[in-house]
């Protein structure tokens, strides 16, 4: 069994996946994320984006190939062991804002902290410093459901940055938002990721979402494929002479 380079600190090799309807979701998907890096996986709707970031995460088992993080293999842990691991070092922003409804803003923000045995004050001092910097701090005492959707989504990402996870996995995370929010919102995340050296995996469909990560990987029909640049289009051409098209892959 090949050792993961050092320097990365999640390495994937021949992800294989099915759904249980028998769609296949991803197709031998290798990879590498070095630490501190942000990486955005892209691709269309439907291409295995959310299946690839729960693979890496030990949300949802591989059904074939290797998962490691830090040289440790998630591919042979237990229940459990994943568990707990997800808990520690990893965080997980979903498309669509969930909180608990029966906390406020700030403990649902604090939860994760909480759950790791960090004190009710720390917890809250943390969480209190992401929700102001999401601009979402004087709404900290509401409820989930006197929030907007967008404020909820906020609310979500500060829960998810204010453990300081290592490994921060963000499945369209703009998703709910509005276009005007989202440059403050992604800023915001991809400063505090270099800022604190959280190693940030996004998925994406969107072109100017993907332009803030350091690098892109890109799927499709759950394959890494490459970016295939187009030539522009010649306007006018000789009568009887085709359009000239040269593919860069």
């Amino acid at each position: 069994m090949e050792a993961p380079p050092d320097n990365d600190v999640l390495w994937a090799r021949a992800l294989h996946f099915t759904h249980p309807d028998g769609s296949p979701a991803l197709g031998g998907v290798s990879l590498g994320v070095r630490e501190g890096e942000i990486l955005a996986v892209s691709g269309p709707r439907g291409s295995g984006k959310t299946t690839l970031l729960s693979c890496l995460s030990g949300l949802l088992p591989a059904q074939r190939g290797e998962v490691w993080f830090n040289s440790v293999p998630v591919h042979t842990m237990g229940p459990m062991t994943r568990e707990r691991l997800r808990r520690d070092r990893f965080g997980w922003i979903d498309p669509a804002p969930v909180l608990v409804p029966e906390l406020n803003v700030w403990e649902n923000a604090a939860l994760p902290l909480m759950l790791r045995g960090t004190s009710r004050r720390r917890a809250k001092v943390a969480a209190l410093e992401w929700l102001e910097r999401l601009d979402i701090g004087d709404r900290s005492r509401n409820r989930p459901h006197e929030l907007t959707q967008p404020e909820r989504q906020r609310a979500c990402i500060a829960r998810a940055l204010a453990p300081a996870p290592t490994v921060l996995f963000a499945d369209e995370p703009t998703a709910p938002l509005h276009r005007a929010d989202r440059a403050h919102v992604l800023r915001t995340l991809t400063t505090a990721a270099r800022s604190h050296g959280i190693t940030v995996v996004l998925a994406t469909h969107d072109a100017e979402t993907a332009a803030l990560a350091d690098r892109t990987v890109s799927l499709l029909d759950g394959r890494r494929v490459n970016t295939v640049h187009l030539p522009p289009v010649q306007e006018t051409q000789p009568a009887g002479q085709g359009a000239a098209c040269s593919l860069s892959v």
